[in-house]
Formats: C-alpha cells, sequence, structure tokens
C-alpha cells in the first residue's frame, strides 16, 4: 500500500534543521508529558488526544503547500496526524521516521529516552 505521504528520517532532519526550521512546518502530537520528557526545538505541539481543540484552526496555523514534519514518539501516531493532513487538503508532509526515540538513539544522545 502507498501512503500519501512522504517520510523524513532522523538524520536528514538534524542536517536541514540549523538552516530550514524557520522554512519548516514542524508539528509534534505527543502528549504534554511525553514533550516534557524530550522535545526538540521549533516544533508545536498538537496533541492527538487534543484534536477537538486544535483541528478547526489546522488551516489558520499552517500552510497547506508548506513542507510539513511530523513526530511523535516512534512513529505511529505522527502517521496518522500525516493521513489527515493530507485528507485536510496540505500536500507537502512528512513524517519524521522513528520519532524522537530514533531521534535520541542516532542524532543526538542527550535527548533523553522513555
Amino acid at each position: 500500500m502507498t501512503l500519501p505521504f512522504d517520510s523524513i528520517d532522523v538524520d536528514a532532519l538534524a542536517r536541514r534543521l540549523p538552516s530550514e526550521a524557520e522554512t519548516l512546518q514542524l508539528i509534534d502530537v505527543r502528549e504534554p508529558d511525553e514533550v516534557a520528557i524530550a522535545s526538540l526545538p521549533g516544533f508545536q505541539v498538537l496533541p492527538l488526544s487534543q484534536y477537538q481543540d486544535w483541528a478547526a484552526q489546522i488551516h489558520q496555523r499552517f500552510e497547506t503547500e508548506r513542507e510539513t514534519i511530523v513526530m511523535c514518539h516512534h512513529g505511529t501516531r505522527s502517521a496518522r496526524m500525516c493521513q489527515w493532513l493530507v485528507q485536510q487538503g496540505f500536500t507537502n508532509v512528512k513524517n519524521l521516521s522513528g520519532g524522537i526515540d530514533a531521534y535520541a538513539c542516532q542524532v543526538d544522545p542527550s535527548i533523553p529516552r522513555y
């Protein structure tokens, strides 16, 4: 089955963040308690459990054409968010493969794992 969105690996994201963070739309769909443990700068937190609180404003907060990278703990919740964003008309959505856990393992071991 072909997914309607692409993936980006943690190494590619790490290379791009220093120079492109301002041009990317970065979304973290983890819960606030997870974000308190481990996070990456620049990501806006939209917990999937609070969908009803932010869903109606998605088009006011984010541009549908701009590259959007979605992160969670391992990549499952972010894939669901990517699917939903595509259904909302977003055209350049990427799921962070392995989530923040992979980022902590492969890129920045100072990020706590949980």
